[in-house]
């Protein structure tokens, strides 16, 4: 059987530098931090003090007060964005068939906040135990589909992704998948996190891998500085509409990019560290090559996963250096979570993103917050440090990697018949 093209055709954000697809591409370019002080809690007495919150974010403007009694913060962030992006890509949603119209959604966490709040109130509580009846329904991950599905009566492949912060990057091979053998025509695809609690940034904080840059909260995500100390913590959410081709055309759809390969790896090395050398971001870079049917000659940006770790931000490079050789310096290099910080299962849905916007544009924004460079990184390549730059992008590569090992690659490629 031919393999089906995909392709996307709507979009929608709710991130910490934008709460629209306009404003986080906007605040992306200008190299606009999200990265403040907390205001969900009372984090004084944390080694850590900072995230990236999602800002301005109001319940009440999208959901009735019944309904918010039912979703965790990360379903919230998930009909959001989502809905953002079927406004975008303009469905007519009786006008398609709805049995062809699947939800799959990353998430690497889900509902922590409702597990959270609800743990609080049976250990405050009295002898007879009492829990919230949605508790459950709140928190499992894969409630952000159902409830996407539900509302739109998409009636498809409908599961949750979680494989750390590849979820999302799963999540829309997955989808891409599916399209291409024919079980859907459209997929919702995406993810969304809302880790941004004691227990989110306590956990972290004792695995001592969030930054303590307290002082200066928005230079604090700065990947592949010498004198980075952690990633910043963040939340939100990212959408894709992907959708088959013929489909697509068939509508008069606005055709973003094309996704055209993709790699999934593991490690097989350690729980929560790369690889030193980078062997598996290598091998699924190397994949998606190959699931495209191109040379590495041919990508001309890569949407690094660059978390501004010790360990993280030396893998990748080398594993970068090794796969493109001396087409690894012609390619414009980021981090956008330089900006956003790390959105754990959603990261990927929001560098996919961004990645598809640069290459749309042809902009590239910069990795910020950065002064000198490390020198176990390979000082040719070209990291788009502080300030974007202007690229003819054909072909753009996202990276997300994920405690546990593993690795998601896409490839989108500039639209064209």
């Amino acid at each position: 059987m031919k393999s089906r093209r995909v392709v996307v055709t709507g979009l929608g954000a709710l991130t910490p530098i934008g709460n629209t697809i306009p404003e986080y591409w906007n605040n992306l370019l200008n190299g606009v931090s999200g990265a403040k002080p907390i205001t969900k809690f009372d984090a004084s007495k944390f080694k850590t003090q900072f995230a990236c919150e999602v800002k301005n974010y109001d319940a009440a403007n999208f959901f009735d007060r019944k309904e918010v009694r039912k979703h965790d913060l990360f379903s919230q962030y998930a009909m959001v964005c989502t809905e953002e992006a079927i406004q975008d890509s303009k469905l007519d949603l009786d006008a398609i068939n709805l049995d062809k119209v699947g939800v799959i959604w990353g998430s690497g966490i889900g509902g922590i906040t409702t597990f959270l709040e609800e743990v609080r109130g049976y250990v405050k509580g009295n002898e007879t135990p009492r829990f919230n009846p949605f508790f459950i329904p709140k928190m499992i991950a894969d409630i952000a589909a159902g409830h996407i599905s539900i509302k739109y009566n998409f009636r498809g492949p409908n599961f949750t992704t979680t494989s750390a912060c590849a979820s999302s990057a799963n999540a829309i091979i997955d989808a891409a998948l599916l399209i291409q053998t024919g079980l859907s025509d459209i997929i919702v695809t995406g993810g969304s996190e809302a880790a941004v609690n004691e227990v989110g940034l306590g956990g972290f904080s004792a695995m001592h891998a969030i930054s303590t840059r307290n002082d200066s909260p928005e230079t604090a995500s700065r990947p592949f500085d010498k004198d980075r100390d952690g990633f910043v913590l963040g939340e939100g959410g990212g959408a894709l509409i992907l959708e088959e081709l013929e489909h697509a055309l068939a509508r008069g759809a606005k055709i973003y990019a094309e996704v055209t390969g993709y790699g999934l790896t593991a490690d097989a090395h350690h729980i929560t560290s790369p690889h030193p050398e980078g062997e598996g971001a290598y091998n699924v870079m190397k994949n998606a090559l190959e699931n495209a049917q191109i040379g590495p000659e041919t990508i001309d940006h890569i949407n690094t996963h660059g978390t501004s770790t010790p360990l993280g931000d030396i893998a990748e490079p080398k594993a970068i250096s090794r796969l493109f050789g001396a087409h690894a310096s012609k390619i414009a290099i980021n981090s956008t979570k330089s900006m956003t910080g790390h959105l754990l299962g959603a990261a990927g849905a929001i560098e996919s993103i961004a990645a598809i916007l640069a290459m749309q544009n042809n902009m590239v924004p910069p990795t910020i917050n950065f002064s000198n460079l490390d020198p176990d990184i390979d000082s040719n390549l070209d990291f788009t440090f502080n300030k974007a730059k202007e690229k003819n992008i054909n072909y753009a590569l996202s990276n997300t990697f994920g405690f546990g090992g593993h690795n998601a690659c896409i490839i989108f490629k500039k639209f064209s018949q």
